[in-house]
C-alpha cells in the first residue's frame, strides 16, 4: 500500500508535467508557425487552423473515442492515467499562451517536436500516454515489438499527406515532418519499453524469486552453477526483460535476497515468445 501511495505521487506530478510541455510545444512553438505535431494533436490543430475552432477542445473530443478504445484493450490503469494526462493537456493548452517564441520556423518546428516528444515520452514512460496515437501505437507495440516512437511517426505521415493534399503546402508539411520526426525520437529515448536486456541472477534463494518473478508475464530460464573460487553450487535465474522493467526487476530480487548477484546485459534481438501468457 506505501509503495502504491509512493508511486502515484510520483505519477501525478509527472504527467502534469508532461502534459504542461505538450502544451507549450503546441502553443509557444507549433501552433505560432502553423506546424502540425502530428496524431490526433495535429488533426485539431489541421481543423482549428480551417474553420478557427479552439484546439483543446477539438483535441479533446477527438481522443474520447481512442480512449475508449483503449480502455478495452490495454487495460483501466494506462487509459485511466491518458485521460488525466488528455484531460490536463487541454487544461494547459488554454492557460499557456500562444506566441512566436521561435521566429525562425525551422527552429519552432525542431524544438516544438522535442518538447512534445518529451512530454509525450513522460506520460508513456510512466503508465499512461498523452492520448492520440500513442494510444494506438501502445495498442500495436502490445502485439508487435516495435519501437514506439517510430510507430507514431509512421501514424502521422498519414496526417502530414492529409496536410499536403488540402494545403498544397510543401513546406508547412515538411517542416511539420521534422517536428513530428523530432518527437518520435525523443519519445524513443525516453519511453525504452521497447530495449531489451538479459538479467542473470545467481541466489540461493530459487524457489522464492521463482515464484515471485512468474507473477510476471515473461518467461526465465534456471541455470545450476558452481563458484570457480568458493566450489559452492547455485541456481541462476536467467530471464530477458524490457530496460524500462529493470528497476523494478532489481528491487524485487533483492527484497527476497539481499545477497543475490545480479548480472545485466543488453539485448541484441529476441528470437520466440518474450511474453509469456499469465499463470491462471
Amino acid at each position: 500500500m506505501q509503495a502504491t501511495k509512493r508511486r502515484y505521487l510520483l505519477t501525478i506530478p509527472t504527467m502534469t508535467i508532461g502534459a504542461l510541455l505538450v502544451a507549450i510545444g503546441f502553443n509557444m512553438f507549433l501552433i505560432p508557425h502553423q506546424l502540425l505535431s502530428g496524431g490526433l494533436s495535429g488533426i485539431s490543430m489541421m481543423i482549428s487552423y480551417i474553420t478557427g475552432g479552439n484546439v483543446a477542445w477539438l483535441y479533446l473530443l477527438l481522443n474520447i473515442p481512442v480512449l475508449v478504445w483503449g480502455w478495452f484493450m490495454l487495460g483501466r490503469r494506462f487509459v485511466i492515467w491518458s485521460i488525466y494526462s488528455v484531460a490536463a493537456a487541454t487544461f494547459f493548452l488554454r492557460v499557456v499562451p500562444v506566441i512566436h517564441t521561435a521566429d525562425d520556423i525551422l527552429l519552432g518546428a525542431v524544438f516544438g517536436g522535442v518538447i512534445v516528444g518529451f512530454g509525450s515520452g513522460l506520460a508513456l514512460r510512466y503508465g499512461g500516454s498523452s492520448g492520440g496515437f500513442d494510444v494506438v501505437a501502445s495498442i500495436v507495440t502490445k502485439r508487435r515489438d516495435l519501437p514506439v516512437g517510430m510507430i507514431i511517426f509512421l501514424l502521422n505521415a498519414g496526417v502530414i499527406a492529409i496536410l499536403i493534399f488540402f494545403t498544397k503546402n510543401w513546406d508547412l508539411a515538411l517542416y511539420s515532418l521534422i517536428a513530428i520526426f523530432s518527437a518520435g525520437k525523443v519519445v524513443d529515448l525516453i519511453h525504452v519499453r521497447h530495449i531489451k536486456v538479459t538479467a542473470f541472477i545467481i541466489t540461493t534463494k530459487t524457489e522464492e524469486l521463482r515464484q515471485k518473478l512468474l507473477s510476471h508475464p515473461r518467461g526465465i530460464t534456471i541455470i545450476k552453477t558452481r563458484g570457480a573460487y568458493s566450489s559452492a553450487e547455485r541456481d541462476m535465474l536467467m530471464t530477458v526483460r524490457t530496460k524500462f522493467e529493470v528497476a523494478d526487476l532489481c528491487k524485487t530480487i533483492i527484497t527476497i535476497d539481499p545477497h543475490a548477484f545480479i548480472n545485466i546485459v543488453e539485448t541484441v534481438g529476441v528470437v520466440g515468445d518474450f511474453r509469456r501468457p499469465n499463470p491462471s
